[in-house]
């Protein structure tokens, strides 16, 4: 890591190199939207990036709490993210997170074969009986 005081990166394409979002387009547009915030205040895609800010941003799967510990201007590999950011969020919304997704992890089979039948179960009653 080569630490560069002098590098000047956007806000939507910071956000967009540490991969919390797909595009950098997302990224502005969610900003633009006002989920991303500084000190409770809403920002412009174009605000420069500080090491030392924390920025609280709300994505569909999580409410981040990151502060910047290098600026980072490229996409990288997601390994090799980790020392650009730290990761502050409470504890309270990791458990919110995990408990929603031990919800919807069931990914819509039917595991106890009961409901209602599948289209496969329906066509295997016809071939039963004939």
């Amino acid at each position: 890591m080569v630490q560069e005081s002098s590098k000047r990166v956007r806000l939507d394409k910071y956000l967009w190199a540490i991969r919390l979002y797909k595009t950098r387009s997302q990224a502005s547009d969610a900003i633009d939207e006002g989920k991303v915030k500084l000190n409770g205040e809403s920002l412009k895609a174009s605000h420069m990036v500080k090491p030392g800010e924390i920025y609280s941003v709300n994505t569909r799967e999580k409410k981040w709490i990151i502060e910047v510990v290098e600026v980072l201007d490229k996409r990288m590999k997601a390994s090799e993210v980790a020392p650009y950011f730290k990761d502050c969020t409470p504890p309270e919304e990791l458990e919110r997170i995990k408990l929603k997704s031990v919800f919807y992890s069931y990914g819509g089979k039917r595991f106890n074969k009961s409901g209602r039948p599948t289209k496969k179960d329906r066509r295997d009653l016809d071939d039963w009986v004939g």
